[in-house]
């Protein structure tokens, strides 16, 4: 209640700021003219004319932005509101769980556009319209794989897609496909301050509070641990050693979460769109708050290959870091939902689209591992970019792509395209040989393939050649270091130069 409360009074402010200041027809066209969607630009812009006040130009690029922000910002409180309107006539389960996802997810979309208003880089901007953009589409998602009516996603929620479509494409800096650069500092991006790399580094942490089956710490489930959290500063969980049977949902910023390592501390679950649940509420573990660390964990769903989406992850934390964990799943493992990641020496098991999402994020010296699917078919990526201007993909670098064994009969691709932009690169990795020569796979027909983005650069073992890959005109082998550097942990989540010791040839600043 408290958070509608906070929307409508923003409302009410930009309403005042509509009535002091408004724009002429003939401007309001021009500016409207520059963007994807005009039509939806000029008529919501129009309506926050009035012919009682004076009229103020629309001065800059950036005044242009702030005000299709507001415009969004607008719709999406409209579509929330009816949203909400519309959940007494669910008529089953099924529904019921692909609304209240979509309720859930359009706090995230007015949180990620009044973000914007704050003083932040047009990069930053760049990411939470991406990620508003990215929960939209991820509402209408719910309704469709759970074989339901969408009526949860009403046209309201169009207006707010273009909306913010047109804001990406007004807000796109000039190198589109990087980052500010800071630089590293022992390994970690920036973000990670020295105090936390003493603690991802440590083998005994200085915990907040430390969880444990036998009673011997403060609490016993994890989920009780995450409650304790309230979002200020950092927040360390230890979690000793043990299997945790349960689904966690951390909403609090800067939590870090560390175990006793890869298969000693487990936290695992069994959600599942075959089970009656939307890949979005699918996840064991789920991670909206900002800033949050992971350290020697295991982290399971264990639905089965047959129950089709099931998430042992879900990360829609910004800035977040994932080290020495293993994600352990079939299909949909591991769901990079949206904003900033960056995970290191982890390892990911799966069958089908097990890493996908649309976040910016860079999966660095793992472990890829691809178990035997019912289907006969392996896709390890679906990456999910729906406009052109998103700063998202998935960057594969200096990682280790294999298999479980036991894969007879089968095809195993790097990805198919999830959404009409997907983009994914696979840099420096070693494939193996289980592979197939093609490399990538459609996902219907010809979607996607003229408007994807999908490389492949100096990778090794016997499922790298690149001889007999897709002919798509979205496809491409990267033989140019500096398109390829776009793609590093510098570039493309935190800036600056390339980790140490990843052996791959470039410098600083490329």
């Amino acid at each position: 209640m408290v958070a509608i409360k906070s929307v409508i009074v923003l409302v009410l402010v930009l309403v005042l700021w509509s009535a002091i200041f408004a724009y002429s027809d003939e401007e309001v066209k021009n500016w409207c003219s520059q963007t994807p969607y005009p039509a939806p630009c000029e008529h919501f812009l129009t309506a926050k004319k009035t012919t009682t006040k004076k009229n103020r130009p629309i001065a800059s690029k950036s005044h242009f932005l702030r005000v299709l922000v507001e415009s969004a910002i607008e719709r999406a409180v409209l579509a929330q509101k009816n949203a909400v309107a519309l959940g007494p006539k669910c008529q089953n389960d099924r529904e019921k769980s692909a609304w209240t996802d979509c309720v859930e997810l359009y706090d995230q979309i007015i949180h990620r556009l009044n973000r914007t208003a704050d003083r932040c880089s047009p990069i930053d901007v760049q990411t939470w319209l991406s990620a508003a953009l990215t929960a939209l589409d991820t509402c209408r998602t719910g309704f469709e794989e759970l074989g339901v009516s969408a009526f949860g996603y009403p046209l309201t929620a169009n207006n707010v897609s273009k909306l913010i479509s047109d804001g990406l494409s007004v807000n796109k800096p000039a190198s589109s496909e990087g980052f500010e650069p800071p630089s590293m500092n022992e390994g970690f991006p920036t973000w990670v301050k020295p105090g936390e790399r003493k603690l991802l580094q440590s083998s005994a942490p200085n915990a907040n509070v430390v969880v444990a089956k036998d009673g011997s710490g403060r609490f016993r489930t994890v989920s009780e641990a995450v409650a304790a959290a309230k979002g200020g500063g950092r927040f360390v969980i230890y979690v000793k050693a043990g299997v945790y049977s349960e689904n966690v949902e951390i909403k609090a910023k800067n939590v870090m979460l560390i175990g006793d390592g890869i298969g000693k501390t487990i936290i695992t679950g069994s959600r599942s769109v075959g089970g009656g649940s939307t890949t979005f509420k699918s996840a064991t573990v789920a991670v909206d708050g900002d800033g949050f660390i992971a350290r020697d964990i295991t982290i399971r769903n264990t639905a089965g290959a047959s129950n089709h989406q099931a998430v042992a992850l879900r990360s829609g934390s910004d800035l977040s870091v994932y080290y020495r964990c293993s994600f352990e799943g079939f299909q949909d493992t591991l769901y990079v939902y949206s904003e900033r990641q960056f995970y290191k020496q982890c390892d990911i098991y799966g069958t089908v689209d097990f890493i996908f999402g649309n976040a910016a994020v860079v999966i660095q010296d793992s472990n890829i591992i691809a178990r035997d699917p019912p289907n006969k078919t392996i896709t390890i990526t679906a990456q999910g970019r729906s406009d052109p201007n998103q700063n998202t993909g998935i960057s594969i670098h200096n990682c280790r792509i294999a298999s479980a064994g036991g894969l007879s009969g089968v095809k195993a691709y790097l990805g198919r395209p999830w959404r009409e932009y997907s983009r994914t690169v696979v840099m420096t990795s070693s494939i193996g040989g289980f592979i197939s020569p093609a490399g990538w796979m459609e996902w219907s027909g010809n979607f996607a393939l003229n408007t994807l983005y999908y490389g492949e650069y100096k990778n090794t073992g016997a499922g790298a050649s690149t001889a007999n890959r897709v002919n798509w005109k979205g496809y491409r082998v990267i033989t140019s270091a500096a398109e390829a550097s776009k793609f590093t942990v510098g570039s493309f989540i935190a800036g600056g130069s390339w980790l140490p010791s990843t052996g791959v040839p470039f410098t600083s600043g490329l």
